[in-house]
């Protein structure tokens, strides 16, 4: 079979270039659920005959929401596609007015939810959206009318259905759309993106020859978590597809250390917050150990963080490095699953460096990224599969088939396959970002020798009351060094000076108390612990004292409780959502600067 040109295509291009006994399974509570590439084409063909017998008609929508990753989810956009729809798919931690707007906007008819939870948000505003005919579960839901019956009722199709199937997607165009994805944005409504057949199939393909060498072709696992209604883990689902990589899903962000000590995977995908967390881990739990093993732990952890690719750092740093990875970092990745890893595709916001080569030096390779969902998603990426092709503090090189211009303000501008046909029912705004075939991505960027370097969000960075422009994301990578510091959040737009909201990491000041000989307050109350504040103010400025004067954070003030999804602080993909913050904590603001 030629190359995919639609993405119902890489299903079969698998089965007609190397079917797998195990193409994708799931944990399912202990109960495994796989599927074989037979049988997942079968099945999707299943899904599509199924829809049709619903009377879903070329260009309908058809709404997707699970909680995690699986099997179903994958059926059902395949299915959808083929059948001649349209799938939209919703992060579940959306609000339910969110959920109205955004069914109500694309007129879905079908919605499929993955579990109790969202089947009862989803049916709480039914009644709110005239275009939904019905809502359908993965799992088994009490008084839910269950996936399986439109499977069942695609099993059982005649002879004209299965000729109509045939009919639908033998006329689906490479061209025609495939998707809309509603973005979950940082401010305002979430706009409706919408990607075609060819936007996402190649840029899967042209992102291929980023990824690792590796043999054989069948003995190649990956792990998938990342929310799936996210472009950037849903485009890398046809890409593992094309290559013959067996997808393990997890089952949660939370179950991941277990998740990847089941799959042993070869490569999977994160956003900087994750390596983060997995950093402070491992050096916590390296740095309790006492003693010689301590001593050794660190020499091992500074020496990852001279990291340099293609053995820049000259034969002798290489050699302590293969004895620091023996010694320590094997262990490490022994700890984590991660013995077979060939790659962690890393993107969503900026990776500090210093996370780039702790991971890299300790031997667990990550590729850094860029890309958004109007560019399907990936615009360029780093790789280690030759020679200069990997920079710290960049994004990487171009992927084919993509051109970017850096715009007389900094800003990137993109222009090629991958980009976006638009913003749907919003000619306004689409035409505010898409001008003479170039996409202006709202982020400030340089190429530097081919590589692409982002240095912050054209929207995010301000103005202090001095008429200084201070760029806050590299601020914000810079005190995440501090081990004291969880999350932050850089302000001072209009104001005397920058400052920094922060919030503690518990593990390490429980560990620092205990040092101290002194008992650790409650999150709550760590706002009011001058000394533990006075620790977190040194780091911040030592941190802060290479950045020029205008741009030094001068204060802090540390919040009583985490940034979280459900409180409105981030988005799905874990991205700061600054004006609720600045909303939120107004008064703590106000009083940093009075």
């Amino acid at each position: 079979m030629n190359r995919p040109t639609r993405l119902f295509d890489f299903p079969r291009y698998q089965l007609a270039n190397g079917p797998l006994d195990v193409m994708m399974t799931m944990p399912n509570g202990g109960q495994p659920i796989s599927y074989s590439t037979a049988q997942f084409v079968e099945e999707m063909d299943h899904v599509s005959l199924g829809l049709l017998s619903l009377g879903l008609n070329s260009g309908d929508r058809v709404a997707l929401i699970s909680h995690n990753n699986r099997c179903e989810w994958n059926l059902m956009d395949h299915g959808t596609l083929q059948a001649g729809g349209i799938d939209i798919p919703i992060y579940p931690t959306m609000t339910p007015d969110d959920y109205v707007y955004i069914l109500n906007h694309s007129e879905s008819r079908f919605c499929f939810v993955s579990n109790a939870e969202l089947f009862e948000k989803v049916s709480s505003i039914k009644d709110q959206v005239p275009s939904l005919e019905a809502v359908y579960t993965f799992e088994d839901v009490p008084g839910a009318t269950s996936w399986k019956e439109v499977v069942q009722a695609g099993s059982a199709a005649g002879d004209d259905l299965k000729a109509e199937l045939n009919k639908r997607r033998d006329g689906v165009q490479k061209e025609d759309m495939a998707t809309i994805i509603y973005t979950s944005g940082t401010t305002g409504r979430p706009k409706g993106v919408m990607l075609s057949h060819n936007n996402i199939a190649q840029n899967a393909l042209n992102a291929v020859p980023r990824l690792p060498e590796r043999t054989p072709r069948t003995d190649y696992r990956v792990l998938s978590f990342l929310p799936v209604c996210h472009i950037f883990e849903r485009m890398l689902h046809y890409l593992y597809m094309h290559e013959g990589a067996i997808i393990h899903f997890g089952e949660s962000l939370e179950t991941v250390k277990d998740d990847l000590a089941g799959a042993k995977p070869h490569m999977f995908t994160a956003v900087p917050r994750l390596l983060e967390k997995f950093h402070d881990a491992i050096v916590a739990k390296g740095r309790e150990a006492g003693g010689v093993k301590s001593a050794i732990f660190n020499w091992a952890v500074d020496l990852a963080l001279q990291w340099e690719p293609d053995g820049r750092n000259g034969g002798f740093y290489e050699w302590k490095l293969g004895i620091a990875r023996k010694l320590v970092f094997d262990k490490v990745k022994e700890a984590l699953g991660l013995t077979q890893i060939m790659a962690v595709a890393c993107g969503s916001a900026a990776l500090a460096p210093r996370l780039a080569r702790f991971f890299n030096g300790a031997g667990i390779p990550v590729y850094e990224g860029y890309g958004l969902t109007e560019t399907s998603p990936v615009v360029s990426v780093n790789s280690l599969n030759s020679k200069d092709m990997l920079r710290i503090g960049t994004v990487g090189k171009l992927i084919a088939d993509t051109e970017v211009n850096i715009a007389d303000d900094g800003e990137i501008l993109v222009k090629g396959s991958q980009v976006m046909m638009g913003y749907y029912k919003d000619e306004e705004k689409t035409n505010e970002v898409l001008k003479n075939d170039w996409f202006h991505t709202g982020d400030i960027g340089v190429i530097e020798e081919g590589f692409l370097r982002i240095t912050d969000r054209k929207k995010e960075m301000f103005k202090t009351s001095g008429g200084k422009y201070v760029a806050p994301q590299l601020l914000e990578n810079a005190l995440k060094a501090s081990r004291f510091i969880e999350q932050v959040m850089v302000i001072g737009e209009s104001r005397k000076h920058a400052a920094a909201l922060v919030v503690p990491d518990m593990v390490v000041l429980e560990e620092w108390c205990k040092r101290h000989n002194r008992d650790c307050p409650a999150q709550a109350d760590v706002p009011n612990d001058a000394e533990i504040v006075a620790r977190i103010q040194q780091d911040v400025d030592e941190l802060v004292a290479p950045f020029a004067s205008w741009e030094k954070v001068k204060k802090i003030r540390v919040l009583p409780a985490p940034f979280t999804i459900d409180g409105g602080e981030l988005t799905p993909t874990l991205k700061l959502k600054r004006k609720p913050i600045l909303a939120r904590y107004s008064e703590v603001i106000e009083a940093i600067y009075s």
